[in-house]
């Protein structure tokens, strides 16, 4: 019983061909035509009479079907000059029980608009599914190395070269830094730098996960744990890490009750799922980073001493900015290029007024800061590429005025006279000691209300909060 395509009727079969392949021309061992319908007859602007049983060659332009014929070989989505134009067009070689016979010609697209327009349809999907995809990549990669960390402070160099030598090893690594320093980035570098490389690097912040979610976001939970819980259950960040690196930044911030956890997961090597009952072997190298003191923690018994233990391992100390001031003009230099990237500028650089300026800030936010500083010049940049001081935030243009004022009301060994002599103090000085009272009384006043404050003192509230951070006024 036939039940293959032989019980179709021969004129079905040739529109069938001219519907599913609208151009399609075949030639057998020789490059001879055998068969080319009429929409690529119309397409080259001849007849079927006049191609059939003619070289290929002669008939369309820049032909290869000839040699595809010869050679056996398949030439996929290639470009074609013709007719004063281009298409794409495939080919492919026809074998019959197992024997070279000829060739099979397609054209996709008969010119470059053609392919432009079927593009246009197809390029929302293409790019919704690379946003996916990247985000995915992006959420289990490292994005930095050890190029990316700038700087050639001794200090600085010293815990590079730390990072770089025990990289290449599994043990768990502890990153001491202040905020904004590039912990992350030291994260990034050392599991780009390992065996893991291949593996995931997942990230974690202890700090920005409420403590009733943590165990379930690290340790994943069963269908059924709880409810809204998953159908098929969800596994946890040390299941999606497993063979690669885990990241727990601010470390200092996980609750006592999670750390018992935390600790067990690390001698055992095994997590159980929330809800689950069977034990889940992880291999995952750990990298925590903090800004707190966690020995002054262990002491006030804030922090487990044996996952303490567990965790410094390997320690490494990143200086502030403050300590690697040389490393400045390289670093905001640096990050303007990356800058510029987002913003779609080239050229961007700063004066030298500027350069001094950020040389001589004291950097609390650390790099972090100084990112934020230069993104707000980018921002405010109109008809020059050039950084001048009036771009900068308005605390940094007031600057002397802010740091003179620190140094009178925290200097404990000031004296307001020398053998007994009374000394009068530059103005900058005495303005930002009365400046500094008169906001911290605003705020007395106003039990803390940083906007009732600013109005008290007839000023904006940007400007109120710029000179708070500055006075350290919480």
């Amino acid at each position: 019983m036939n039940l293959g395509i032989g019980r179709l009727p021969f004129k079905w079969l040739d529109e069938i061909v001219n519907l599913a392949a609208e151009r399609i021309v075949v030639v057998d061992r020789d490059g001879i035509i055998r068969y080319i319908n009429p929409a690529y007859c119309e397409f080259l602007g001849t007849t079927i009479e006049k191609a059939t049983d003619q070289p290929v060659q002669d008939i369309i332009e820049n032909s290869r079907m000839h040699i595809v014929a010869k050679t056996g070989q398949a030439e996929l989505a290639a470009i074609q000059p013709i007719n004063n134009s281009e298409m794409i067009a495939n080919r492919y070689p026809l074998y019959i029980e197992e024997e070279l016979v000829g060739a099979v010609g397609t054209v996709m697209f008969k010119n470059p608009q053609e392919w432009w327009e079927y593009s246009k349809k197809i390029q929302p999907i293409l790019d919704e599914l690379n946003y996916y995809k990247n985000n995915f990549e992006k959420g289990l990669t490292s994005k930095y190395t050890f190029s990316d960390l700038i700087g050639t402070s001794p200090e600085f160099i010293k815990s590079k070269k730390l990072a770089e030598k025990i990289s290449v090893n599994h043990s768990a690594v502890l990153l001491i830094g202040e905020s904004g320093t590039g912990k992350e980035l030291f994260a990034h570098a050392i599991h780009q730098n390992s065996p893991r490389q291949h593996f995931p690097l997942v990230r974690i912040n202890c700090a920005s996960i409420p403590e009733h979610l943590l165990e379930s976001e690290l340790f994943g939970y069963e269908e059924g744990a709880f409810t809204g819980a998953k159908r098929g259950g969800k596994k946890g960040k040390f299941e999606l890490a497993n063979y690669g690196t885990i990241f727990l930044d601010e470390i200092g911030d996980m609750p006592l009750a999670m750390q018992s956890k935390l600790l067990r997961v690390l001698q055992e090597k095994e997590i159980e799922r929330v809800g689950g009952q069977t034990p889940i072997f992880i291999d995952v190298r750990i990298i925590a980073a903090t800004h707190r003191n966690l020995e002054k923690m262990v002491e006030e018994g804030k922090f487990r001493q044996d996952l303490y233990y567990r965790l410094n391992v390997i320690r490494i100390e990143i200086p502030p900015l403050k300590n690697r001031k040389d490393d400045i003009p390289a670093i905001a230099t640096n990050l303007l290029r990356k800058l510029e990237n987002r913003f779609h500028r080239q050229g961007v650089e700063m004066s030298f007024e500027v350069l001094n300026k950020l040389m001589n800030h004291k950097w609390p936010g650390n790099i972090r800061e100084l990112e934020n500083v230069l993104e707000r010049a980018i921002n405010v940049l109109e008809g020059t590429n050039k950084i001048e001081m009036k771009h900068l935030p308005l605390y940094l243009q007031d600057d002397q005025i802010y740091m003179n004022g620190y140094q009178v009301l925290h200097n404990e060994n000031s004296q307001n006279n020398i053998d007994g002599i009374e000394t009068v103090r530059p103005l900058k000085e005495t303005l930002a000691f009365v400046e500094k009272q008169a906001i911290l009384k605003a705020l007395k006043i106003t039990n803390g209300n940083k906007q009732k404050a600013a109005k008290l003192l007839g000023i904006g509230k940007t400007k109120l909060y710029d000179k708070c951070k500055w006075y350290q006024i919480k």
